[in-house]
């Protein structure tokens, strides 16, 4: 019998096709449309410790092959979550994934342990709480100036061991494209406690207004992602799967069933779905359906049976090559 089930950190996915934050709000228009417990995942839209009003101006302007979006985390806070949001993503049936971000080092700690004490609390009143928390450290650090604290491995470092230390959720990190050495940032986060990693978050990039002859957006660059980025980004997917031992969760660019399997073939255990929700608003439920269909066709009963294909056969071949030297 075919199987999607996989595994993050302990909490199981009955598929690895898990929704994006950002792109899927907390899941409330889209359950509208389909029903959302046939997902693996839902990434709620990126929390902040208190609410955030987000950037003025344009916020996306599409693109060849994608999109770009400069929206700055609006979102309504931690505390507004807890309260009116998350009964209603733990109704939805899919795993529940708080996204969390910050402007600084201790709005990341204080935001985790937050949410950490009312999973606590929920838990012990038998309620189900957020499965897994995913830490965005692609967010800019206000206090030096507004560089990403994941550019930099060791800036980034204090941060992943201090939520560690607040949270015993399972805890994903959510990688930034522009890191300095994407592979080094991802094994820090193994090396720091982090359960999983995720990758990637968008590409920094830039659209110009020449009527204005201005950038398009107030902060200048924005972010950019769809199938335009999904060759680079699987590309660090692969080079981080051959380097950790803990699940990666691959994104960038997913339009298609066959995108998911490349993503899985290069190691990844889940995916994640970001823009093509905007593009196809039944993205979710076709994506399942296709993967299941493809797995049928091809007689694959699990997604253990090609997990890492790609990584096995490119070590059979760096072998092959050794011996006939």
């Amino acid at each position: 019998m075919t199987s999607l089930i996989c595994n993050l950190a302990g909490v199981a996915l009955r598929n690895p096709i898990i929704m994006a934050s950002g792109t899927f709000g907390f899941g409330r228009e889209y359950g509208e449309l389909y029903d959302l417990s046939i997902l693996g995942g839902i990434a709620s839209k990126g929390l902040t410790l208190h609410p955030r009003s987000g950037n003025t101006g344009c916020r996306v302007q599409e693109t060849p092959s994608g999109m770009m979006n400069s929206v700055g985390l609006e979102n309504p806070g931690i505390t507004s979550f807890l309260e009116n949001e998350l009964d209603h993503m733990v109704a939805s049936g899919a795993v529940v994934i708080a996204n969390l971000g910050g402007a600084h080092l201790e709005e990341y700690v204080t935001g985790a342990a937050q949410i950490s004490e009312s999973c606590d609390l929920r838990q012990r009143q038998g309620q189900k709480a957020v499965d897994l928390l995913e830490l965005n450290i692609s967010c800019p650090n206000v206090k030096e100036g507004g560089i990403q604290f994941g550019v930099d491995t060791e800036v980034a470092r204090q941060i992943v061991r201090e939520v560690r230390q607040v949270t015993r959720i399972p805890l994903i990190v959510k990688l930034s494209p522009n890191a300095q050495d994407i592979v080094a940032m991802a094994y820090m986060c193994e090396q720091e406690g982090a359960d999983a990693v995720s990758l990637v978050n968008t590409f920094s990039a830039m659209k110009i207004d020449i009527a204005q002859r201005r950038s398009a957006f107030q902060n200048t660059y924005a972010g950019l992602s769809g199938p335009a980025i999904k060759p680079i980004a699987l590309r660090m997917v692969h080079q981080v799967s051959q380097a950790l031992s803990i699940p990666v969760i691959g994104m960038g660019g997913i339009s298609s069933v066959e995108d998911i399997i490349e993503y899985i073939m290069a190691g990844a255990e889940a995916v994640q779905i970001g823009t093509y929700n905007f593009v196809n608003l039944h993205a979710g439920e076709e994506l399942v359906s296709g993967l299941t269909a493809w797995m049928e066709k091809e007689k694959v009963q699990s997604l253990d049976e090609i997990r890492g294909d790609c990584l096995t056969s490119i070590a059979n071949t760096d072998l092959s090559n050794q011996k006939s030297v």
